[in-house]
């Protein structure tokens, strides 16, 4: 049987990586109806806005918009002033700390039909921690767990990457790098892994698959089915079909075909008009069904892309406010996303890691006295207060 986890995991302090957090049931309540479909019609909206800034149709691209939004959604809780506002409204949230996020995780996760997990972890460099208010907040609401550790090193860079491996089951091994670690300037990173897999609930037969042209690319191993019946609509440019997994098809792909190019059909689509194919979807039977089996990987720096929605403040060094989250005044460097989907005859699966890497001028309690320019000095008698000898060095070598 194939079960629905949320494992929101981490590498916690005294465990290993993968070890799973909980979220906190009594804090995290069931959503209302309204509730879950106002947080996931945030989500869409989030993820057809970023889709759009990362790619235009003419290559592919693979993004895991409840991976991201999660990440900056940890991020948004430790941000405050105008640093927080530009994030939620990426995010079409309206509440900094919105418990709503982690109610729709469990409310994901309640099948027995997919395996669905998401892990969320911290790490604060040593001596520049998370506050402490900020991490309550984090874990019971999304399990999240922390750790502190030395950034700079490059045992710590493995660790990071175990733990992605551990919570994608191997597709997305390596995060660390991409997110500049190890850096002795890293202060904070925050990290979530997304796992899913499915099984058609109409499966395809190996005997079937064969190689048939696919536009631009030549031939392809091409799954087919015939005489089924499937979730189909036709729309102004472009056809929709969802295939379910599982008996009941709670969870399903659905595939966009566009009449024209795919690029036109993405500079028309948003979060909006896939709403109203998903709920104009009716059961037909459809004489024949083919799709091409394929593996892709990805992954792209985010940053450009949120800064291009508005997040602005919070990748600029002397305006960021993510004083709830760290004394230590960081900002946001880097968020990294890293995708990686299989579809074949069987099923789907897929895997996401959404990163951010959080730096800072100065490490909090460290004091640095470093003469690299013209000084003056003073030889003194501490008895008696008494000035010996008073000088000004601008050249050392003299």
């Amino acid at each position: 049987m194939i079960v629905g986890v949320l494992m929101v995991a981490g590498c916690g302090s005294g465990g290993a990586p993968g070890d799973a957090g909980r979220i906190d049931a009594r804090l995290v309540a069931e959503l209302e109806p309204g509730d879950a479909r106002a947080v996931g019609d945030a989500v869409n909206a989030f993820a057809f806005d970023l889709f759009s800034e990362v790619t235009d149709g003419r290559e592919n691209a693979v993004t895991a918009p409840l991976s991201m939004t999660v990440l900056l959604s940890m991020i948004l809780a430790g941000a405050d002033g105008t640093t927080a506002d530009q994030i939620a409204k990426a995010l079409h949230l309206s509440d900094r700390r919105d418990v709503r996020v982690g109610a729709l995780l469990r409310k994901l996760a309640d099948t027995d039909e997919v395996t669905l997990s998401v892990a969320n972890s911290l790490w604060a460099d040593e001596g520049r921690p998370f506050e402490e208010d900020y991490l309550t907040f984090l874990r019971r609401t999304l399990g999240a767990t922390a750790e502190e550790r030395d950034l700079g090193s490059p045992g710590t860079a493995e660790e990071i990457d175990a733990w992605a491996g551990k919570n994608t089951n191997g597709l997305i091994d390596k995060i660390a790098g991409d997110l500049g670690l190890p850096n002795p300037d890293a202060a904070l990173v925050l990290l979530n892994a997304v796992y899913f897999l499915g099984e058609w609930k109409t499966q395809f037969d190996k005997g079937d698959t064969r190689p048939e042209t696919f536009e631009g690319v030549g031939e392809v191993p091409t799954m087919h089915l015939a005489d089924k019946k499937f979730g189909y609509v036709e729309r102004d440019g472009y056809r929709m079909l969802r295939m379910p997994y599982g008996e009941d098809g709670r969870y399903g792909m659905e595939i966009l075909l566009p009449d024209e190019s795919l690029p036109s059909l993405l500079g028309s689509l948003d979060a909006a008009e896939w709403r109203a194919a998903v709920d104009g979807l009716t059961e037909q039977t459809l004489d024949e069904v083919a799709v091409p089996r394929f593996e892709l990987r990805w992954k792209g720096e985010m940053t450009p892309a949120l800064r291009k929605l508005g997040v602005s403040a919070a990748f600029t060094p002397g305006e960021a406010d993510f004083r709830p989250m760290s004394p230590v005044e960081p900002w946001l460097e880097t968020v990294m996303h890293k995708t990686y989907i299989k579809v074949d005859e069987k099923g789907t699966e897929a895997a996401a890691v959404s990163g951010g890497s959080m730096a800072t001028s100065a490490q909090i309690n460290q004091r640095v006295f470093r003469v690299d320019r013209p000084f003056a000095f003073t030889i003194s008698d501490r008895e008696t207060g008494t000035v010996l000898f008073l000088g000004a060095v601008t050249d050392p070598r003299s």
